[in-house]
């Protein structure tokens, strides 16, 4: 297990755990953390779009072109940015914080 943190858009802070193997959008999604995820982590949408704190930023995989395509969608799109469904727990990632966009663009119902 992993202690992650997510910041929600009004800054409340939430530590979980976090199982190896789960992807942060099925963290959040197991620990009533608002990040939607309208394409199920099937890689179609940027609603998971979460910011990395730049620590843990640089030594996660790079994203592939597929992420980089449905980041390039993004609400509020930063240097630091990743897509929740794309990023799997390890014990690597113990203590990183991830903060939750204001808002999401989906384009799919827009």
């Amino acid at each position: 297990m992993a202690k992650i943190t997510f910041i929600e858009p009004d800054g409340k802070e939430k530590v979980v755990e976090a199982e190896h193997g789960l992807s942060l959008l099925e963290v959040a999604h197991n620990n009533g953390i608002d990040l939607e995820g309208a394409c199920e982590g099937s890689l179609a949408c940027s609603t998971c779009h979460i910011v990395v704190e730049k620590s843990f930023f640089d030594s996660l995989p790079e994203p592939s072109e597929e992420e980089e395509d449905m980041l390039d969608l993004a609400f509020g799109l930063t240097h630091t940015s990743r897509l929740g469904c794309q990023i799997i727990v390890d014990e690597k990632l113990d203590g990183m914080k991830v903060t939750i966009p204001s808002g999401t663009r989906n384009m799919s119902v827009e």
